[in-house]
């Protein structure tokens, strides 16, 4: 019987899985004072290793389903990056500067139409979301998009219902917290 060949997805999803091991079980108990939800004068909040933590489980699964994937494609293994792949990579780059641009401005750029400091209404609605909506869902869509070579009504409303649950997966349950990038803001 043949020696089993690994093909790039492989080792893409070994490396996915390292990463995502090496944030859970180095870099947070290193460098993260509080644990995954905390409560403070009786009210719980999302501690300090809440995002990183569930960022290294994403990568892990992550890793584990491409892993997984690339078994079914017994291909040679292929690390050629050809000019297709090096515009793809930078128009991904630019796709994830320009959401995290709307990201971090659209809330301030609009609170500037009703003459008010966006610091003292960056915790209410609707404020609080303006720009992680705005810049989630163009985020999503524009990179589902990109993937699927084509702009859709259904990858619209596909970004707008992610983001929406997004936002209430993290804001529902937790009175105090500011959505990103409210908290530097």
């Amino acid at each position: 019987m043949p020696a089993r060949r690994f093909n790039s997805d492989f080792y893409l999803g070994l490396g996915g899985i390292i990463a995502g091991c090496v944030i859970l079980f180095v870099w947070i108990p290193l460098d993260v004072d509080t644990g995954l939800v905390e409560k403070v004068r009786g009210q719980i909040k999302i501690g300090d290793a809440m995002a990183p933590t569930l960022a290294a489980g994403f990568l892990i699964l992550g890793g584990l389903l491409t892993m997984f994937q690339s078994f079914r494609f017994q291909g040679r293994i292929n690390f050629n990056l050809n000019w297709t792949g090096m515009k793809f990579l930078a128009l991904t780059l630019i796709l994830l500067a320009i959401s995290l641009a709307i990201m971090r401005w659209a809330g301030p750029f609009s609170a500037q139409f009703f003459a008010a400091d966006y610091r003292s209404l960056r915790a209410t609605i609707p404020w609080k979301y303006t720009g992680f909506f705005l810049g989630g869902g163009f985020m999503i869509f524009s990179l589902i998009s990109l993937m699927e070579k084509q702009m859709r009504w259904r990858i619209f409303i596909l970004s707008i219902l992610a983001v929406a649950a997004i936002m209430l997966i993290y804001d529902l349950p937790f009175e105090n917290l500011l959505l990103p990038p409210n908290g530097d803001i």
